[in-house]
């Protein structure tokens, strides 16, 4: 078996070695290759900087890398890490990783990073022993707002690519997915909510998959966490809050106050390729 970047594997290939490694996983995956493409190229996936195992030919395990500079350093965030049922248990993804970090180092990727279920300890342990560090905790929330709101508050859409990212709070704190980065490539709607005629709070929509990918409040007024949610239940009552950082208290007692199902909760792990911990 060897180890090459998946630059001339077919997106037909490389989703259904996907789909096959991803049965019966913690959270179902969805099966559109349409879903697949979109969030991909969203995402920045570097396919040059994307690594697979081959069996006489055929992709059997991967590592799916989305590249950009985040925070002034150019990293490579892992968006997909799969093995099929048959291959399992020959410490494939320590392979993939070890000629994977070689390649970034000499491509001049300074950080790897990934995202991991907190119960998935198989898995936890391959990135331990790749030399991986957990850097952030998140929870992740599902299901429908059921409140009822006696005065919905006004809402105010705004094109995306019109927003002043600096004025917005706790940036630093979201995941790859939900970065501004990321969010300008895909089919986002931010929602400015208004109170007492100026921006109170915000939110960040997509339809396709339902994800909250950003909202927070601006200006801490009275019962503005109440308008946030009742906001976001005008354009959809189903919602996905994904990756929500456990350092933000404030965000995490709120949710639970809405009866939203804590579906999966997630590590952020990173490693340093300018470090000796690196393979």
């Amino acid at each position: 078996m060897t180890v090459k970047n998946l630059s001339t594997t077919s997106l037909d290939e490389l989703i259904e070695c996907f789909l096959l490694a991803f049965e019966n996983y913690y959270v179902k995956m969805p099966t559109d290759r349409n879903y697949y493409e979109k969030r991909w190229k969203a995402a920045k996936v570097d396919f040059n900087l994307s690594y697979g195992m081959m069996d006489n030919g055929k992709l059997v395990g991967f590592i799916i890398h989305a590249v950009d500079n985040r925070y002034g350093k150019s990293t490579a965030f892992n968006t997909g890490t799969g093995v099929v049922p048959a291959y399992r248990g020959k410490r494939m993804v320590r392979s993939i990783y070890e000629y994977a970090l070689q390649d970034l180092q000499l491509k001049g990727i300074q950080k790897s990073t990934l995202e991991v279920i907190t119960i998935n300890e198989r898995a936890i342990r391959a990135y331990e022993g790749v030399g991986f560090n957990v850097c952030k905790k998140y929870r992740c929330y599902a299901g429908e707002l059921k409140f009822e709101s006696n005065a919905p508050p006004e809402i105010k859409e705004i094109a995306i690519k019109n927003i002043d990212w600096e004025s917005l709070p706790n940036q630093q704190y979201y995941s790859w997915d939900f970065q501004k980065e990321t969010l300008l490539e895909g089919n986002n709607t931010f929602f400015q909510v208004i109170n007492n005629e100026e921006p109170e709070s915000y939110f960040i929509f997509n339809p396709e998959n339902l994800y909250v990918a950003q909202w927070d409040i601006l200006k801490a007024h009275p019962n503005a966490w109440n308008r946030l949610f009742s906001a976001i239940k005008q354009v959809s009552k189903s919602v996905k809050i994904i990756n929500v950082d456990e350092r933000l208290r404030d965000k995490i007692d709120n949710i639970q106050l809405l009866g939203l199902q804590n579906t999966v909760n997630q590590y952020e792990m990173e490693l340093d390729l300018n470090s000796d911990s690196a393979v």
